[in-house]
């Protein structure tokens, strides 16, 4: 699709009136996150057509821009220069100048700068359109093989022990799955304060490198992924996203909803096996779907 095709798209509603500037568009445009061969075909014709794209970082994007053959002209935006950029990209748009952000991988406004742009955006009267794609945070989710029906994203947690552990404290008693990304140098920390407040047998995946040669995904319990981790340096460098089962052992929701589950479960399998299977798949705490299941099973 083109940034034409998206023009033309857009309700009549949001096209200005008693104005001869083209209608122009802030564009949020999702890049790989590795693998170059992730980009949509819509992202590299957006990026080609629209008149600044605008960069966490333009020497990491202008590799990425390279490899596409896209010559637009780039301004850097982050954080530290996003008070100053972003009324002069509000009013590049307004002037008729569609603009892209992008970020240095994946989708923007994840753990990256931009929320200021995009909010300014709409305060502007500035149609923003979503140019979907890779994120991090939902590839983990998707391989990570925890419930994914309901999830909190939480981004990074406090580079300090203290700070860290009183936020993890927070989530400790909810009952979805939750998403960290975290920096290298501080895995193992941070896999231990999981450990220490969420218990070493609560349910996790590490997910390193996500598209990349050296990729790991790994599922087991946090104790074990602490272990796992510290004695393998490999595994403490990249890209990191922590994907943990929510707390399900002491949690007063109603087995019931697994049913529908354990129900289809039951019908090729015995109720030991049918309670291991679901204890893998929801995370509940296999003796209890075990009771649950005699309470299923036909009279």
């Amino acid at each position: 699709m083109s940034v034409q095709d998206d023009a033309q798209q857009t309700s009549q509603s949001s096209q200005p009136s008693n104005t001869s500037v083209a209608k122009a568009y802030l564009y949020i445009v999702a890049t790989p996150i590795g693998n170059m061969g992730d980009i949509t075909a819509r992202a590299i014709d957006v990026l080609k057509k629209v008149d600044i794209i605008a960069c966490e970082d333009t020497r990491t994007s202008g590799k990425l821009l390279s490899n596409f053959s896209i010559d637009t002209q780039t301004w850097a935006y982050h954080e530290h220069n996003s008070e100053i950029q972003t009324p002069k990209i509000i009013e590049m748009i307004q002037r008729g100048h569609s603009v892209a952000l992008i970020s240095d991988a994946g989708t923007p406004l994840i753990s990256d700068p931009g929320y200021q742009l995009v909010q300014a955006a709409h305060l502007a009267g500035v149609s923003v359109v979503p140019v979907v794609g890779a994120s991090a945070a939902i590839g983990a989710l998707s391989v990570a093989g925890l419930p994914s029906d309901k999830f909190s994203f939480v981004g990074f947690l406090p580079a300090k022990t203290h700070g860290r552990v009183k936020q993890l404290q927070d989530y400790a008693e909810r009952t979805e799955t939750l998403i960290f990304y975290e920096a290298p140098h501080r895995i193992v920390a941070s896999l231990k304060d999981m450990a220490a407040v969420f218990g070493d047998n609560r349910p996790a995946t590490l997910c390193r490198e996500l598209t990349k040669t050296f990729e790991t995904v790994r599922k087991s319990t946090l104790g074990e992924l602490v272990n796992f981790v510290e004695s393998d340096n490999n595994q403490q460098k990249g890209e990191i996203v922590l994907v943990v089962g929510g707390n399900v052992n002491n949690s007063s929701d109603d087995l019931s909803v697994h049913d529908p589950l354990l129900l289809r479960l039951l019908e090729d399998l015995s109720v030991k096996k049918a309670a291991a299977l679901a204890s893998d798949i929801t995370g509940v705490k296999k003796n209890a779907l075990y009771q649950r299941l005699l309470e299923l099973q036909p009279s």
